[in-house]
């Protein structure tokens, strides 16, 4: 088991080695980031967003939370979306959540009193249930959580669409695209569920007037 002595080494160890390889590398990433890619992940420790991609560092800018949500009150979400659409000007934004997650599966089950906090944020996952009841309904239960963790990835990528940050940069020139992958724990593989862009038909209901 590592601690926190333990992790430190490694990363001396790890300093060393790319430093080795480019002497420049910190140097320079230490200028500035240019990220193309802001990832919204899970929290899982099993889904790390440079890994799985075989990324690099200041290639991907990177917010994570509990079932890889985007909720309208969450600030801290909404701050990261802002600073890179508006400052970092990044090509895509990426809802990425994956099969197995705990999240998902405790959002099927009854609430706990003694996770009030917990409740609260999983209820969003409980109303993309609600939405798609006659759906998930109608599966087996063993592919109940599975279709359940697409769909709540599949929603957030609209509720970005939904966001004043994603409207006003699709009317103002800046066009990022919005995806939507599920990774698979057992394959360690990326799978696309969704894309939207600035042709997308937005819901006349969430459109901003101006």
């Amino acid at each position: 088991m590592h601690t926190p002595a333990k992790l430190l080494l490694e990363n001396k160890a790890w300093s060393q080695e790319v430093s080795a390889k480019d002497p420049g590398f910190f140097i320079n990433l230490a200028k500035e980031q240019k990220p193309e890619f802001l990832w919204i992940g899970c929290a899982d420790s099993r889904v790390p967003a440079d890994t799985i991609v075989n990324a690099q560092p200041g290639e991907i800018f990177v917010h994570r939370n509990i079932a890889n949500q985007v909720i309208m009150t969450d600030f801290n979400c909404l701050s990261v979306l802002q600073y890179a659409i508006s400052v970092l000007k990044v090509k895509h934004v990426i809802v990425c959540g994956h099969y197995g997650c705990g999240g998902v599966k405790a959002a099927l089950q009854p609430q706990k009193t003694d996770l009030v906090i917990a409740n609260k944020w999983l209820t969003h996952i409980k109303d993309v249930y609600r939405l798609h009841e006659e759906e998930l309904e109608s599966i087996s239960p063993e592919k109940k959580v599975d279709r359940l963790i697409e769909l709540n990835i599949i929603e957030q990528v609209y509720r970005l669409a939904h966001t004043s940050i994603i409207q006003s940069a699709w009317k103002h020139g800046h066009k990022p695209s919005l995806h939507g992958w599920v990774y698979g724990l057992n394959d360690g593989l990326l799978s696309e569920l969704i894309k939207l862009d600035h042709n997308t038909l937005i819901n006349p209901i969430y459109r901003y007037a101006d």
